[in-house]
């Protein structure tokens, strides 16, 4: 069944069609292009990449709701999950995020944090676009008081100097490149992108570099199975890397991942034998990620078994694996509703504090196909981690 999506401005496809030419040029010039670049292009291209232009990405008038833009019930639960750990490691610990979104956790979470009396020493949000970095700017010195706002930094580099505390990730992984391999004949293909005859972009399968080879021939022998003959799927090869190095200066603390994924004997399962590259435009979810680049979100599952791979490797122990709505469940999601609940009489306030239950947790929602993943370096026996254990999920890893 073909999904009908909305017809984009005048602006809108002016801006698609410069980033489309721009990609098409280096083509032209270099030759077929690995999927992971065209997708790194669309999403990161300086003035025209999805994240990296002017158009609103998240809430009712974006593409996609993350869960800080359904309300604060998610950072009330995240702040009530990191306490611990704020707490044991003393007053110098500190939060970085990774892509702060709206702004919206940043806000409620230090919100949070300061009624509890842990606030952090400094708020650090790792934000590579410009645009979002102002729209975050706005949206905190709205929200917060002058003390809080003050604690608030953006950094233009991963840190460097050791530090202890907390690092966040909420739909971080998904949105890194990936690449797309293809299985022919027992041999390993890579998905490039190429013009065709009318200019238009399409899919080329050429041979793989011998790091993908590695990488696909691996997951086979973890799976315990050869790929199927015409098996397509994503690995992000960069990934073991990029995570030693958002993690390598944090020398006692968690991290903590949520995104939406799977286990590898999940994600990798054979009738997933398409992957789950997925673009989204106004909150339609569509397969074509040639569709109109620059305005489409590109994304694909994280796989958290190679997550969890890349943990070990960066010297980090995966202390809890569980789906979003346990973690919350047992981060108080209840008595968060319920208080709030409470402080009003408003039906409406009432029914949108339910609809955020309903869509943080219900398995058709967020609940299930979004996974939580606990990764602590040093010493954790304080950071309360106990709370998850009857939910744990680390055996299906």
């Amino acid at each position: 069944m073909q999904i009908r999506l909305p017809a984009p401005g005048a602006d809108e496809q002016a801006h698609s069609q410069q980033l489309r030419q721009q990609i098409a040029a280096s083509i032209q010039a270099r030759g077929p292009m690995p999927f992971s670049a065209y997708m790194d292009a669309c999403l990161y291209t300086p003035g025209l990449g999805y994240y990296s232009a002017g158009a609103t990405k998240f809430g009712a008038a974006g593409d996609f709701v993350t869960a800080p833009e359904l309300g604060g019930l998610f950072a009330a639960c995240v702040a009530q999950a990191i306490q611990p750990c704020l707490a044991a490691l003393g007053p110098q610990a500190q939060i970085m995020e990774l892509g702060g979104g709206s702004g919206a956790l940043a806000a409620d979470l230090l919100l949070s944090l300061s009624e509890a009396g842990l606030t952090p020493a400094s708020y650090r949000i790792l934000e590579p676009s410009a645009d979002l970095r102002e729209r975050q700017r706005r949206h905190l010195q709205l929200r917060l008081p002058a003390a809080l706002y003050q604690r608030v930094e953006w950094l233009d580099a991963i840190p460097s100097e050791p530090w202890q505390g907390v690092v966040l990730a909420n739909e971080v992984i998904d949105a890194l490149p990936a690449a797309r391999f293809v299985l022919r004949a027992g041999e390993v293909l890579e998905e490039y992108v190429d013009l065709g005859p009318q200019g238009q972009f399409e899919y080329r399968e050429l041979p793989a570099g011998p790091s993908l080879v590695a990488a696909v021939r691996e997951l086979e022998a973890t799976l315990g199975r050869r790929f199927e003959d015409g098996y397509r799927s994503e690995l992000r090869l960069q990934l073991s890397a990029w995570l030693d190095a958002i993690c390598a200066s944090l020398k006692a603390g968690l991290a903590v991942w949520v995104d939406y994924g799977y286990p590898a004997s999940e994600y990798y399962l054979p009738e997933r034998d398409d992957g789950t590259l997925m673009a989204y435009f106004r909150h339609r979810a569509h397969g074509d990620p040639f569709h109109l680049p620059g305005l489409d979100d590109l994304t694909a599952s994280v796989d958290f078994s190679g997550l969890a791979r890349a943990a070990v490797a960066a010297g980090l122990a995966v202390e809890i694996f569980t789906s979003q709505a346990q973690w919350l469940l047992a981060s108080g999601l209840q008595s968060h509703f319920e208080a709030l609940y409470l402080e009003t009489d408003d039906t409406r306030v009432q029914m949108a504090l339910a609809q955020q239950v309903r869509k943080l947790t219900m398995p058709e929602h967020m609940g299930e196909r979004f996974q939580v993943m606990l990764l602590g370096r040093g010493d954790t026996a304080g950071f309360g981690l106990e709370r998850w254990s009857g939910s744990d999920r680390r055996y299906r890893l």
